[in-house]
This record gives C-alpha cells, sequence and structure tokens, in this order.
C-alpha cells in the first residue's frame, strides 16, 4: 500500500472525438464510432465494421507541421497528438524541470505504412523511409522527440491488448520507487491490414455493431486511437499546487497461461489481475463503485471477464460496462483509452451505457448497464486483458 500517484493531464483521439471532451460528449450522449472501412485497402471491406478516425494522414501530418519528407506512421501521428494534448492539460511546458520519463504502448507500431509500400521497397526509391519506422519503439521515440524528452527514461510496452495498462502500472512503480517524479504513459495503434487479416482468421470479428456481455454477441470490432496520462509525485503536485484529475491506487498484472490468444474459460488471470490491484489499493471488493470492463464482445472474453467478476466480488458485483461499442477495440491504446473515461467517469459522477445490449448470458445472471447511470462515485476499476494470457487491472480513485 501506498499514497496514490497523480493524474495532473489526459490526451485523447479516438473514433468519437478527437480530444477529451468531445470523447465525453459521445460517452454521454451514445455516439458510436463504428463504421465500415474507408481509410484501408482491404478484401474485408464488407465484412466488417472498425472504429475508424475520421482524419487522412496528411491531415494529421498538417496539424503537426511535419515536412512531407517525414516517416512518421499514423500510428506515431496519432500518438503524439495525444502526448501533447496531455502535456498541455497538465499545463506543463518545460519538461527538464523534474526527471521525467515516457512509457508508450503500441502493438501495431508502423506496420501500416511497410505494408502499404511492401512489394516497392526492392526497387528502392522514397517508400525505403517507412522500413525505419516499422519497428514499435520508433513511435516512442518519434513522441519523445516531440515534447523534447530526448535524454530521460523512454521505453515500449508490447502485451497485446494490456499494453497501455501496463504502461500506466509501470510509470505509477518509477514514481513510487523514486527513480522518476513524473512519467507520460499510455498507448497508440492505427488499424492496419495485417491486424485486420489476423483477427479475421481468427473468426473474431463482427460484420455489424459489437454488442459485450450479450448472449447473441458475434465479435469485436477494431478501433484505432491514443491516448495519454501525465503521472506526477507527490512533490511536485504540492510543490506547484497542481489540479489532480483522479489518482491511480492500485494495479495488478497476471498471466493465466492459458492459450496464446483465448482467455481462461474460468477468468484466472483477470481474477489474479483483479485481486493483486485491489490488494496494491488496499481495498475490499466493496470498495469498487464501477467496473470499465475489457468487454470485447467475443464469446470467450465476455465468458471468462463475467465469471471473474463473480469469483473476485460474490453476489455483489459492482455496476459495470464497457465501452468498446463506442470506440472499437483499439488493441495496444485500450488501457489508455479506457483509463481517460474511468477518470471521466470519477469526475462527472457518471456510468456509460453498455451499448447493444439486449439479451443476457446463459452462464450467468450479471448484466451490464445499459442506461446512462448518475451516481456519485469515488473508485473506478478499469481491466484490460491481451493475448497470451497477460492480464492487466488499473484501479482510479478521487482520493489520495
Amino acid at each position: 500500500m501506498g499514497k496514490g500517484i497523480a493524474i495532473t493531464g489526459m490526451g485523447i483521439i479516438s473514433a468519437i472525438g478527437n480530444n477529451v471532451e468531445e470523447n465525453y460528449q459521445s460517452l454521454i450522449t451514445s455516439k458510436k464510432g463504428i463504421s465500415r472501412v474507408s481509410k484501408i485497402q482491404t478484401n474485408h471491406v464488407n465484412d466488417i465494421m472498425v472504429g475508424e478516425i475520421d482524419a487522412t494522414n496528411q491531415e494529421l501530418e498538417h496539424q503537426l507541421g511535419l515536412s512531407p519528407e517525414n516517416n512518421y506512421s499514423r500510428t506515431g501521428l496519432l500518438g503524439v497528438i495525444a502526448a501533447k494534448q496531455a502535456l498541455k492539460d497538465a499545463g506543463i511546458t518545460n519538461l527538464g524541470t523534474y526527471k521525467t520519463g515516457l512509457v508508450s504502448a503500441t502493438s501495431v507500431g508502423g506496420m501500416d505504412m511497410t505494408e502499404r509500400y511492401y512489394y516497392e521497397y526492392l526497387e528502392g526509391g522514397p517508400v525505403k523511409k517507412y522500413i525505419e519506422s516499422h519497428h514499435a519503439g520508433d513511435s516512442t521515440q518519434k513522441i519523445a522527440n516531440q515534447i523534447g524528452l530526448d535524454e530521460s527514461l523512454v521505453t515500449t510496452i508490447s502485451t497485446a491488448c494490456s499494453s497501455a495498462a501496463n504502461a500506466i502500472m509501470l510509470g505509477a512503480r518509477l514514481i513510487k520507487s523514486g527513480q522518476l517524479d513524473r512519467v507520460i504513459v499510455g498507448g497508440t495503434d492505427c488499424l492496419s491490414k495485417f491486424t485486420i487479416n489476423g483477427f479475421k482468421t481468427l473468426m473474431i470479428l463482427s460484420d455489424t455493431y459489437n454488442n459485450p456481455f450479450d448472449e447473441n454477441r458475434k465479435g469485436l470490432n477494431l478501433g484505432e486511437a491514443a491516448a495519454y496520462l501525465v503521472l506526477e509525485s507527490d512533490d511536485i503536485v504540492s510543490s506547484e499546487n497542481k489540479n489532480v484529475l483522479a489518482y491511480v491506487k492500485g494495479y495488478g498484472n497476471a498471466n493465466d497461461a492459458y492459450h496464446q490468444t483465448a482467455s481462461s474459460d474460468h477468468g484466472d488471470g483477470a481474477t489474479l489481475a483483479m485481486q493483486k490491484a485491489l490488494d496494491i489499493a488496499g481495498y475490499s471488493p466493496k470498495d469498487i463503485d464501477y467496473i470499465n470492463a475489457h468487454g470485447t464482445a467475443t464469446g470467450n472474453n465476455d465468458l471468462s471477464e463475467g465469471r471473474a467478476f463473480i469469483r473476485v466480488f460474490g453476489n455483489k458485483v459492482p455496476v459495470f460496462s464497457s465501452t468498446k461499442a463506442y470506440t472499437g477495440h483499439t488493441l495496444a491504446a485500450a488501457g489508455a483509452i479506457e483509463a481517460v473515461y474511468s477518470i471521466l467517469a470519477l469526475q462527472n459522477n457518471v456510468i456509460y451505457p453498455n451499448l447493444g445490449f439486449k439479451t443476457q448470458m446463459k452462464e450467468f445472471e450479471i448484466m451490464p448497464q445499459t442506461e446512462l447511470k448518475h451516481q456519485p462515485l469515488q473508485t473506478v476499476m478499469s481491466n484490460s486483458f491481451g493475448f497470451g494470457g497477460n492480464c492487466s487491472t488499473i484501479i482510479f480513485s478521487k482520493e489520495q
């Protein structure tokens, strides 16, 4: 147990908004960002629906003032935009004042560009510049360069769909251990043909709007997004009289080692992650007011997570909902996207509806919240579960 880590800034860009306020307005008005594919050439254009950001790469480049010769991937572009928003929100203009680090998550990396020009590389020419931006760490380095963080701890996490949650956890631990005073944490992923084809092969993509925790769920919608939080120590908050949005109170990571892509049917990893997060926070299950569920709308995930809820909370499962019906599943960025949504829930004492839910699952009696609900909130638990059984949970609180 220990004092909470202060969150002093947030930035986000997703299929339902280009900043924090736009995302919040979409959440409380049930505005979905799911549509047919429009910006990627794919054979599955009529087979799936996705959460696509309504901006071309060229528009994003113009927004950042980049030269036409740049080799930014879409992942990097989205990441820079969200990270800059977070720093502005935190009122930070000089990163050199305190020991500051960057922990960024991604799974797609720069493959959206390398796959586009794959057959042209042997011919030479300017497209070869994208080979250098293919690896996962490139988007992290570009964010660091853009925000002026060149000589500090800059690292990348790629643990599938729990990546950004693990970035938040690592950032909190770096501050708690005294290694850093401030850490920018989050994740960024764009849509790519590789991920579309991969998830299509797994037969877990839906051809319509996803509906988490519904008995008749058909699968997930992939999405693209980026979100970052600014974590700061008590010393910075007190010395600069910083406005605190919320605190990171607890976190847990576990691996159930059940399957390469499926979660344990009984929610073993999810159960351990939630229990660990409660232990770190010094909370009991009754202290959680709302759960932002991982809730991907796949047959395996929703069953596994629901059973884990019951194992941790018994017959008193807190109000829960998944926000992936708004944005799609944003892969490595999901933990950061839903961290922003969890903090907004705390700030506004609101629980978002689980869009698309109609029929209760036959395996258990618990059901998600289906309408916008206003109630006092002190704590929110956010789950992010990835391939390979990598399960992570973060607990956010209004109080230190």
